[in-house]
């Protein structure tokens, strides 16, 4: 059994918890996520089974769209409702300035992001002081959908790594009180099922597409470099397929040559 599985992850579950469960009610021997979700959050994760897991960081990558609602005059040490939170009563400013394109963010403490080899919240559990680093992430869209007294509700369209709590705490004394997981890439959580597995070739389907005779899927299954570019002038990994089905995730070499990357054959 080689896929991925869309499931609608509920508030108080880790996602390993989901992965588990997941695994269980499928009876397969392997599962991993693809997105870790806070376990306040909740939506779309993405589980993949079986040869599935090798495509993880592909997946890992894929933009994000989340629906947020901020409570505000107030500030949470972890930005979300299970940090401690202080009521300041001070308002953020209406309309707010929600910034889109590429955007510095440091992400929160109580993060897994690893600082010196350790997970950041492991460090701030145990009352170590910590510089997390800037990155750079890109938000796509950002979109106030309603204000009402000290809540405002928000569409976010994201890349991967972006930090949503970081961008609600950005406005102003504001955190983050409900967050949803509504889109991954093409994935909808609206399509969320725990017990089908869409097969490898759909869950790879963000990929542009290669199609190769049985020769040059042989080739390909066993390493070895094949005449192909990406079509339709896409940049990047394409996806191999012959008539069985994926063979690998390839990246274009200079020659007008294919480099298999990540394998799906024995």
């Amino acid at each position: 059994m080689d896929g991925l599985v869309l499931v609608d992850k509920p508030a108080g579950k880790t996602s390993h918890d989901l992965t588990l469960a997941t695994r269980r009610g499928l009876g397969v021997r392997k599962a991993g996520h693809a997105g870790t979700l806070d376990p306040f959050a909740t939506g779309l994760l993405l589980v993949l089974v079986g040869r599935a897991r090798r495509a993880q960081r592909f997946l890992m990558a894929l933009p994000k769209t989340y629906v947020a609602v901020a409570r505000l005059g107030a500030v949470s040490t972890t930005g979300d409702p299970e940090g401690e939170i202080v009521e300041t009563g001070v308002i953020p400013p209406d309309p707010f300035v929600l910034p889109t394109g590429l955007v510095r963010q440091r992400p929160p403490i109580y993060s897994a992001v690893r600082v010196q080899g350790m997970k950041a919240y492991e460090r701030a559990r145990r009352g170590e002081a910590i510089e997390m680093p800037e990155r750079e992430v890109t938000v796509y869209r950002f979109e106030q959908l309603w204000r009402e007294e000290d809540r405002a509700g928000f569409l976010i369209e994201c890349s991967s790594g972006t930090y949503v709590r970081s961008l609600i705490a950005d406005l102003g004394d504001a955190y983050c009180e409900e967050l949803r997981r509504t889109l991954v890439g093409p994935f909808d959580v609206a399509d969320a099922d725990p017990a089908r597995v869409l097969p490898l070739e759909r869950a790879l389907s963000f990929l542009p597409v290669v199609m190769l005779d049985d020769d040059a899927g042989w080739r390909a299954a066993h390493g070895q470099t094949v005449p192909g570019e990406p079509p339709d002038g896409a940049a990047g990994e394409v996806l191999l397929v012959d008539a069985d089905g994926p063979v690998a995730i390839a990246e274009p070499r200079d020659g007008a040559v294919l480099k298999p990357i990540v394998g799906f054959r024995a």
